[in-house]
C-alpha cells in the first residue's frame, strides 16, 4: 500500500511538472507576440507598411533559420474571422504544436503561416493582404449558402488551401455534423407504438411542420402551404402557424428539449425541409425524425439517399411533382398500417444497412456532443497545423512545399428555385423574391473578389463594389 502511495505521489509530481513546463512555453510565445506587436506599433507609418510587403526570401523559413530555431518555436495561426474569442492558445496536434490567436496585428509576423476564416463572418474589406508565399488560407463553413453566397462559387472557394464544409468533397467533411452517433438513430427512446399514434390521430394531424425561419432560399413555405390544401398539417413554428407549442417550448433554444421531442414523436410524419438545396447539406431536420421514430418527408440535399440509414427510411420530395400527389401518398400510408411500417422497419430491427453512413460515423475524426472525442473545430485547427508543419519539415529536407488547393465542389449549391404555385404564403416576406437575384449578384461579387485578392494588396469596400459593377 505504501509503495502504491509513493507511485501515485511520483505521478502527481511529474504531471504538475509537465503542466508547468507547458504553461511556461505558452507564456514565452505570448511574450514574443507582445514584443513583436510593440515593435510594430513603435515604427513610423512607413516602417509599418514595409512590414506588410511581400518578402518571399526573408519571411520564409530558410534551412539556416530552421536549424537554428529553438525547440520551443511554433508557427502562428491566426483566426482572421474567429469562431472563438481566445486571444492566444498553444494547441497540441499530435506531435505538432501551433500557436492560435485572433490578434490580426500578427499578419506580418514572420512566424505566421496560416489564416483561418469562419465563412459566415468573412468580411471582404478586411482580408490578410498582402498574402505572402507561405501564407495558407483555410475556410470553415458548415452553414447554409444564405449566410454568405459568395463562398459558393469557384472563383472564391478556390482561393483557399484548406476547407471544412458540409460537402463530402471538402478536406474535412462535416456532412454528419448534426448526427451524434449510430446509436441515437437506432434507439427506441422516443418510438411510440403505431396503435398509439393511430389513437392520437383523433386530435392530431398526420403531419407536423415546425419552422420559424420563413421564406428561405429553398422556398419551402410555399410548397408546404400548397400541401396543406390537400392534407392536414399541424404547424407549430412562426411559419404557417396554426398550432401553438407550450410556452416553455416556443423559444428556438428548446428544440432539443425532451418534452419537445415527445410532442413530435406522436406524429406519423414530419416535414423535414432544409432552408437551402445543396448536395450533402443535411441538418438536424432529417436526423431528428429518424431519431424519434417518425417518418421524415424530406426536401433538401438531392443526394440524401447516400446518407439515409436504409433505402426506405424517408419519403424524399420530388420538387417537380405537385404537392397534391405527395398528399395522396401520405394519406394512403396513414390508412395502411403495414405499408407505413415499412418505413420504420429499419428502426424496429435497429439495423442500418447504409454502409456509407456506418463507415462515415465510425471513421470521422471528431464527435458531436461527445466529451471523449475532439470537436470538429479542434480537428480543423489541427488539420491546418499539421499541414503547416509538413511543409516546414519538407523545407528542412530540401523538398518543395506541398500545395493544397480547394476545389469548386468543396462548397457548391445550385441557384435557388421558386415554386410557381399561384400565391405566396400569408405573411410572406420580401425575402422570397430576393434569393435568386442575390445568387446572381453573388456570382459577380465572387469574380470581383478573386480579381482583387490576386492583386495582393488591400482594398476598400468602395473599390470592391466598383469592381463588382464593372464585371
Amino acid at each position: 500500500m505504501a509503495r502504491l502511495l509513493s507511485v501515485r505521489r511520483l505521478f502527481a509530481v511529474c504531471l504538475c511538472g509537465s503542466a508547468a513546463v507547458f504553461l511556461i512555453i505558452t507564456l514565452q510565445v505570448v511574450e514574443e507576440l507582445g514584443q513583436f506587436e510593440q515593435k510594430a506599433h513603435r515604427l513610423p507609418l512607413k516602417g509599418r507598411q514595409e512590414l506588410t510587403q511581400i518578402q518571399p526570401d526573408s519571411s520564409l523559413l530558410t534551412e539556416d533559420k530552421i536549424s537554428a530555431a529553438s525547440e520551443d518555436w511554433y508557427p502562428f495561426i491566426v483566426w482572421w474571422s474567429p469562431l472563438t474569442g481566445e486571444l492566444g492558445r498553444l494547441g497540441e496536434c499530435g506531435s505538432n504544436r501551433c500557436f492560435f490567436t485572433i490578434n490580426k496585428s500578427h499578419h506580418a509576423h514572420p512566424s505566421t503561416h496560416a489564416f483561418l476564416f469562419y465563412g459566415t463572418d468573412l468580411n471582404v474589406e478586411s482580408l490578410p493582404l498582402p498574402r505572402k508565399e507561405h501564407h495558407q488560407w483555410a475556410l470553415f463553413h458548415e452553414e447554409s449558402p444564405k449566410n454568405n453566397y459568395k463562398l459558393f462559387h469557384e472563383p472564391v472557394i478556390t482561393l483557399f488551401n484548406h476547407t471544412a464544409t458540409f460537402s463530402r468533397h471538402s478536406h474535412l467533411p462535416l456532412t454528419t455534423q448534426h448526427l451524434e452517433s449510430l446509436r441515437v438513430l437506432t434507439s427506441h427512446t422516443y418510438l411510440l407504438p403505431l396503435a398509439q399514434k393511430n389513437h392520437l390521430r383523433h386530435t392530431l394531424a398526420p403531419v407536423v411542420y415546425v419552422q420559424s425561419d420563413c421564406d428561405p432560399p429553398s422556398d419551402r413555405d410555399v410548397y408546404v402551404q400548397e400541401l396543406m390544401k390537400h392534407i392536414q398539417v399541424d404547424s407549430y413554428g412562426q411559419c404557417l402557424n396554426n398550432k401553438d407549442l407550450p410556452p416553455h417550448l416556443r423559444d428556438s433554444t428548446a428544440m432539443e428539449e425532451q418534452s419537445f421531442y415527445q410532442i413530435l414523436a406522436q406524429y406519423k410524419f414530419i416535414l423535414a425541409f432544409e432552408n437551402a438545396i445543396c448536395d450533402d447539406y443535411i441538418t438536424e431536420k432529417l436526423w431528428r425524425p429518424l431519431k424519434l421514430g417518425v417518418v421524415p418527408v424530406y426536401y433538401g440535399a438531392p443526394n440524401v439517399h447516400m446518407w439515409l440509414p436504409s433505402n426506405r427510411s424517408a419519403i424524399v420530395v420530388d420538387p417537380n411533382e405537385p404537392p397534391e400527389k405527395l398528399a395522396q401518398y401520405l394519406k394512403r400510408l396513414d390508412k395502411n398500417d403495414w405499408e407505413y411500417l415499412t418505413y420504420l422497419d429499419w428502426k424496429m430491427k435497429q439495423e442500418i444497412s447504409n454502409q456509407r453512413l456506418v463507415k462515415e460515423l465510425k471513421e470521422r475524426s471528431w464527435g458531436v456532443q461527445d466529451i471523449t472525442q475532439d470537436n470538429f473545430i479542434d480537428v480543423f485547427e489541427c488539420m491546418v497545423c499539421n499541414r503547416v508543419w509538413e511543409n516546414i519539415n519538407r523545407q528542412k529536407e530540401g523538398l518543395p512545399p506541398r500545395l493544397w488547393q480547394a476545389e469548386a465542389d468543396h462548397l457548391k449549391c445550385p441557384p435557388p428555385r421558386l415554386f410557381d404555385f399561384s400565391a405566396a404564403p400569408p405573411n410572406s416576406t420580401s425575402l422570397r423574391r430576393i434569393w435568386r437575384a442575390s445568387y446572381a449578384q453573388s456570382e459577380k461579387e465572387a469574380r470581383a473578389l478573386r480579381r482583387l485578392v490576386l492583386r495582393n494588396t488591400n482594398f476598400t469596400l468602395t473599390q470592391f463594389w466598383r469592381e463588382v459593377f464593372t464585371d
